[in-house]
């Protein structure tokens, strides 16, 4: 029988990243992208000539052996050679695969040689772990720096970069493959196990972008000057890196520079309008600001993202006047899985919450046996989601990671409201169960943070013998302020049940954090487990 099916007579046009740099190059080629280096000045470049370099930069990549579904890694900071090099290796269908220079150089490697990388480009400051990396990555062929011959360090047969971008002249084909294509690769922080690779494809990514790019997600549009604190490495650059050039949109990268006073500097000198990154990251940057708060006047929007967002941190962007976006996602979903905007009947309490899901994201709740629960923003249950930029499988396992209706478990357990905003109680694994009953650690945080001493804090589960677990409080205080545990228990009364309340509250110098920024729970939970 003869397929009945009227197809559209629309032009074939696949969904292939390389498009977004074409399009900035095209339309919006004179819009600056402003990059400190890692070698320490500020560049100033365009999206034109960022296009030109990164096309011949394909044709190096090529000349290399560099092929279709090839693995070439990246081991950098939020530069412009960072930028370029995206679109150079996915360009040609291969897969950039962004290494997290925060991990240990062991486990560096080991990520490298499970993706089964060929090529490593590197910025120069990181060509002391060079080797360790090779050596736990024998597939691993040729190292590129990411720097000019004056800078290169010694390096045994490293190629410089800008050498390889001037010997050729850009005349390769980008595109022309399967939308469906491998185009990124991201390993998440490994904090339940190992590092597990989430693989996004040319479509995914497309779609991801113009979906974070509308009003109620990032919002983002030509007249942004945009500042990702966000690292190109962490869970997809949360679709910056393609959603800024699609809108023309100004880019500021902050290179290796992340803390409070050299971001604000950026912002102050550039006039930036728009900045992104996770609450660490905006700590540092208001602590810095205290002294000259009118540095900050050019700054409308923050997204905070990677954790969650205390109240404290909410109150000080906008006593700046600076509106304070909450959004949450994880490298499985490219990332962005909701954002905290206003809708017409949203209550104050509701614009603290995680947000609500854009188009392409569903979402639902069920409890421990799968059952669906309730969206009265009450009920907790664990958190799932769909989508046409949601993993399925991670890179190199042999069974898909999501259930029989196409849910990928998120780990977050989690409340919706009957108007659909997501409040996220809890990591599943940082869950503190006492008595049989479930206490938040998240919601216990938010509360700590509000006092003005506290630089971090976290709440961790200690054991108990006969509650199984009870709730400690850590906290690192800001550089010469001094309290006591006292002033930080007196904060719970009337906000939380008595049996919620931490039994001890711990001092500590400084609070580790992981690869991402994000305080190290599971070192907290060695160091204090025999407590």
């Amino acid at each position: 029988m003869e397929d009945a099916t009227l197809l559209g007579l629309m032009q074939d046009w696949t969904l292939t990243v390389d498009r977004i740099l074409d399009h900035a190059a095209r339309w919006h080629g004179q819009r600056e992208i402003v990059a400190r280096t890692v070698e320490g000045p500020i560049l100033r470049t365009t999206y034109e000539e960022l296009h030109g370099r990164a096309r011949r930069l394909s044709d190096a990549l090529l000349t290399l052996g560099i092929a279709p579904g090839d693995r070439v890694a990246t081991l950098a900071w939020n530069t412009a050679r960072h930028l370029e090099a995206w679109y150079a290796i996915m360009g040609i269908g291969a897969v950039c695969h962004t290494l997290n220079p925060r991990l240990h150089p062991e486990q560096i490697g080991w990520i490298a040689n499970d993706a089964g990388n060929r090529l490593l480009l590197a910025d120069i400051c990181f060509a002391p772990i060079v080797p360790a990396i090779r050596a736990a990555c024998p597939s691993i062929e040729r190292v590129v720096l990411l720097t000019d011959r004056a800078n290169m360090p010694a390096l045994d047969e490293a190629l410089c970069v800008e050498e390889l971008i001037a010997a050729e002249r850009g005349t390769c084909r980008w595109g022309g493959f399967d939308e469906n294509s491998a185009c990124g690769l991201c390993y998440t922080s490994g904090t339940t196990g190992q590092p597990k690779g989430v693989l996004y494809s040319h479509r995914s990514n497309m779609l991801h972008t113009f979906v974070v790019a509308q009003p109620d997600a990032l919002n983002l549009s030509a007249n942004d000057v945009v500042l990702p604190v966000v690292p190109l490495y962490h869970a997809n650059a949360w679709g910056i890196a393609f959603a800024a050039p699609m809108m023309g949109a100004k880019l500021v990268l902050p290179g290796p520079k992340l803390d409070g006073e050299s971001l604000l500097d950026l912002i102050e000198r550039e006039q930036v309008t728009y900045a992104l990154g996770v609450p660490t990251v905006w700590q540092a940057l208001l602590q810095a600001a205290v002294a000259a708060p009118h540095r900050l006047a050019s700054l409308q929007r923050v997204l905070v993202g990677g954790a969650a967002c205390s109240d404290s941190i909410f109150r000080a962007f906008e006593a700046h006047g600076i509106r304070c976006i909450h959004a949450w996602g994880m490298t499985e979903m490219s990332p962005v899985g909701t954002v905290c905007a206003a809708t017409p009947d949203a209550q104050p309490q509701q614009l603290r919450k995680a947000g609500r899901p854009p188009f392409g994201v569903d979402l639902t709740l069920t409890d421990d046996d799968g059952a669906a629960v309730a969206r009265d923003g009450e009920q907790v249950g664990h958190l799932k989601a769909r989508g046409p930029f949601v993993a399925r499988r991670y890179f190199g396992f042999d069974r898909d990671a999501t259930d029989d209706d196409g849910f990928f478990d998120t780990g977050d357990v989690a409340t919706i409201d009957a108007q659909g905003f997501v409040q996220i109680t809890d990591r599943a694994k940082d869950l503190i169960k006492s008595g049989g009953e479930w206490i938040s650690s998240q919601q216990l945080e938010n509360i700590a943070a509000s006092h003005p001493h506290a630089a971090r804090v976290a709440v961790i589960a200690t054991p108990d013998p006969k509650w199984g677990e009870r709730p400690l409080l850590l906290v690192q205080l800001h550089a010469g302020k001094e309290s006591c545990a006292d002033d930080f228990l007196a904060l719970f009364d009337g906000k939380v049940a008595k049996w919620w309340l931490p039994d001890a509250v711990q001092f500590v110098d400084e609070m580790p954090l992981g690869a991402t920024g994000k305080i190290d729970k599971k070192q907290l939970r060695r160091q204090f487990a025999s407590r």
